[in-house]
């Protein structure tokens, strides 16, 4: 007995696998590993690891530069994206790419040892399942999805195999099981956010204060996701005319500009000499102290971002989204009240100006809504789940996988 509690108690390996096409994948992967940290210390060994750029030849090692540039070019990533979800495309697709990958893929994994896998990318199921499925393990390893997109995710995402697939919304579950997965396998927790987003944050004054912002005036937090894309620039020009009231010679509104790792944007913001108070900001660590700073976020759409600004409480202005995956991010918003989409930098700098009015009640309506659908807590429920699935690991049935079925 006492051998068998030494066993059961050593430090278990965590794999998580993603891919840097876009930020989100690395910020859900950080946050789980941050929530294993602070959720079971030392229990957990936990490594994050992009498996195409890291463990995979050429070309499939650019995957994160290809992405970039299809993304640019948006009638290519539409190709990319819905010419391949159908399953007659992307099975075959996928066999092709295992005969050239799946060799340095599999020393890859082996190098980690794992106890459980978590893939937080829709390119991360299929091939590496097919060769942990082949291997005489003596344990039993784990594989886990978690789903980082809010609505119209791909159909790689999912996968029969997989011992649990946590899905952010019920919507996504609802693909899930239209794809063959069982009601036992899914979870809907919500997405994984920062740890430090399910936290309480000081009061909005104390904030401000710090921040250096006006402790008075409404604040709208403007920000173009970790590379500060999008009509950042035009949106400030305009919410600089709209929060200024020249016949009371006064701003009736302030502005929070997080330029990301855009550089060249936060250059060109920073001397210009406005008649609101703003602050520019480069890349941050603590969004969660500027979003409870403000009153109202504009941003793409971009999982992540809503995710957070849904905690806060914080109504949305959607400008810009990604065809395909962040496409159902938009009704996911609108529909349920808590923001609105608008691509014009000028017209939504009126809708700002317009929430700010003190007769309006819009903003508070949506502020509300938004905080309905919040789930800061869903982190840790995925990681309490996983170490649940661990423990029960022995009790699961293993299977195995014929050489072409994906």
């Amino acid at each position: 007995m006492e051998m068998m509690h030494v066993v059961g108690e050593r430090t278990k390996t965590v794999l998580i696998l993603m891919s840097d096409t876009g930020g989100g994948h690395r910020a859900s992967a950080e946050a789980i590993k941050e929530a294993f940290r602070i959720e079971f210390g030392d229990e957990y060994e936990v490594y994050v690891t992009d498996l195409f750029q890291e463990h995979t030849p050429w070309p499939f090692n650019q995957m994160p530069r290809s992405y970039n540039f299809l993304v640019r070019h948006e009638t290519l990533w539409k190709v990319a994206f819905h010419g391949t979800i159908p399953r007659c495309v992307h099975y075959p697709q996928l066999r092709a790419a295992s005969a050239f990958i799946a060799s340095k893929m599999e020393k890859g994994l082996r190098k980690y040892q794992p106890d459980i896998i978590i893939s937080v990318h829709p390119l991360m199921q299929h091939i590496p399942i097919r060769i942990i499925e082949s291997w005489d393990f003596p344990k039993k390893i784990l594989f886990t999805t978690v789903i980082t997109d809010l609505n119209t995710c791909h159909p790689t995402w999912f996968h029969n195999r997989v011992a649990r697939c946590y899905c952010p919304t019920s919507e996504v579950a609802k693909r899930a099981f239209g794809r063959g997965l069982a009601s036992s396998q899914a979870r809907v927790y919500g997405l994984p956010i920062r740890p430090s987003f399910s936290k309480n944050v000081r009061h909005k004054a104390e904030l401000r204060k710090e921040m250096g912002m006006n402790e008075d005036l409404p604040a709208v937090l403007l920000m173009g996701g970790g590379e500060g894309m999008g009509p950042v620039e035009a949106t400030a020009m305009a919410l600089e005319e709209t929060l200024y009231n020249n016949n009371l010679g006064k701003a009736i509104g302030q502005l929070v500009v997080i330029c990301g790792r855009n550089e060249e944007l936060a250059n060109k913001l920073e001397p210009v000499d406005w008649k609101i108070p703003v602050q520019i900001r480069g890349f941050v660590s603590n969004m969660e102290e500027w979003m409870e700073a403000c009153d109202c976020i504009i941003t793409k759409a971009g999982p992540g971002t809503i995710a957070e600004a849904l905690v806060r409480g914080l109504p949305i202005i959607l400008n810009d989204f990604i065809a395909g995956q962040e496409e159902g991010n938009v009704p996911y918003v609108v529909d349920n009240g808590a923001g609105v989409f608008c691509k014009s930098p000028k017209e939504t700098a009126n809708i700002v100006a317009r929430w700010f009015n003190p007769k309006c009640v819009e903003l508070k309506k949506m502020s509300e809504n938004s905080l309905k659908l919040a789930q800061p807590n869903a982190v840790f429920d995925i990681v309490r789940d996983l170490h649940d699935l661990i423990r029960q690991r022995d009790s699961m049935p293993k299977y195995l996988y014929s050489p072409f079925d994906f």
